[in-house]
């Protein structure tokens, strides 16, 4: 089904990503990330120089200023996981969807003059901590605090899971700032590589997203001056956050579909190639009909991902929308590329086949970005008329 969302300039944009990913997403770049377990600064250059991350930053800074028009985004995305780089393109989305919109949407004319020209271009690597040892989905049981002292503040606590967490140069750390749990009690505070007492924990080992780099982080007693706090002022980090979420599982589903429409892809090509008992694997009955499953699924993800896309345009992603977007397209990821890895027999299995490393990369999806039951959740309160 042809999709209507992408204008010429939109396709233009898009043979500049297909060039960069010719000449700087090779295999052997994807198998140098999976065994340094990151994405090399080089290449977050690389693509800063093409003009692949920094989208959302305005203009004067250095960027694109493609903000509302995540259009752009949806591209890098899609573009990047169909060449097999999942881990790449969750580099990209961390620096882009995570780190940049905060600074962008919340930040002082300071802080985006300090920090933006730099995630522009690559140079500075930013990252989002808010998931704890013992808090993941509910942020409001954070216990990492910022105490007020003169001059900045001092805080300690850890953060756990934080992708890009060991590469990062500025993290923007959710932190209690006030007493109790109330919205007004947390705050957004932009931690610094470098600052005494902060450190990048191990890396931490994941069954996929191989070569991009997630870690522990802890602080102890580390001084974080006012001017890192972003906003300039406390207490706005809880709907900082909530504002930004939309788009974090936006991106999330455009990753669903686009590793859909890639495993649809790379399995169309083996089945056309693979014979078993004389025919073509394409040719048995059954094969035909599971593709034509995944096929129509994949239609109907673009479909809903594609509406998404351009509600977030308008400024019309509602938190619940969102919400459905991103489970029910991770849900159907799932079911596509099992169905995928099937086909493919004992070569699904096996990870120098893109079709494995793309099931194993989007086991995580069900969970991040909030895990599809609070989704779920999320969506069943407003239709039962709760807050």
């Amino acid at each position: 089904m042809d999709r209507v969302l992408y204008g010429e300039d939109h396709e233009a944009f898009r043979e500049v990503v297909k060039a960069f990913v010719k000449r700087y997403v090779t295999t052997a770049d994807r198998e140098r990330w999976d065994e340094e377990g990151e994405v090399d600064r080089a290449t977050m250059r690389a693509a800063g120089d093409s003009g692949l991350i920094g989208l959302s930053v305005p203009e004067e800074f250095g960027g694109a200023g493609m903000m509302q028009d995540y259009r752009y985004r949806a591209i890098v995305n899609e573009e990047i996981i169909l060449a097999g780089a999942g881990s790449l393109a969750g580099a990209f989305g961390i620096q882009d969807d995570l780190a940049v919109p905060y600074i962008v949407h919340f930040g002082t004319d300071e802080q985006k003059a300090k920090w933006l020209p730099g995630m522009a271009t690559g140079e500075v690597i930013g990252a989002l901590a808010m998931t704890e040892p013992g808090a993941g989905s509910d942020l409001r049981g954070v216990s990492t605090t910022a105490k007020k002292v003169e001059g900045g503040y001092i805080v300690n606590g850890a953060k756990t899971f934080i992708s890009s967490g060991k590469t990062a140069d500025l993290i923007v750390t959710f932190v209690k700032t006030g007493e109790g749990n109330r919205p007004d009690a947390f705050s957004l505070i932009l931690i610094e590589n470098g600052m005494e007492g902060f450190e990048h924990g191990k890396k931490l080992h994941k069954m996929g997203f191989q070569g991009h780099d997630t870690a522990e982080l802890s602080f102890s007693d580390v001084f974080v001056p006012d001017a890192n706090l972003i906003g300039g002022a406390e207490g706005h980090g809880f709907v900082q956050l909530m504002k930004n979420l939309p788009l974090e599982r936006l991106t999330i589903g455009v990753a669903a579909a686009s590793a859909a429409q890639a495993g649809l892809e790379w399995t169309l090509e083996y089945v056309k190639t693979r014979e078993a008992f004389g025919e073509r694997i394409a040719d048995f009955q059954n094969t035909r009909f599971r593709l034509a499953d995944i096929a129509t699924t994949v239609d109907v993800m673009w479909a809903y991902t594609d509406r998404a896309i351009a509600l977030y345009g308008e400024g019309k992603l509602t938190p619940e929308e969102a919400a459905k977007l991103k489970f029910w397209t991770t849900e159907r990821e799932w079911e596509v590329l099992d169905t995928c890895v099937q086909l493919h027999g004992g070569y699904g299995y096996i990870t120098e086949y893109p079709i494995a490393r793309a099931f194993l990369d989007a086991r995580v999806h069900r969970i991040y970005g909030g895990t599809n039951e609070i989704m779920r959740e999320i969506v069943g309160r407003q239709l039962a008329g709760r807050k």
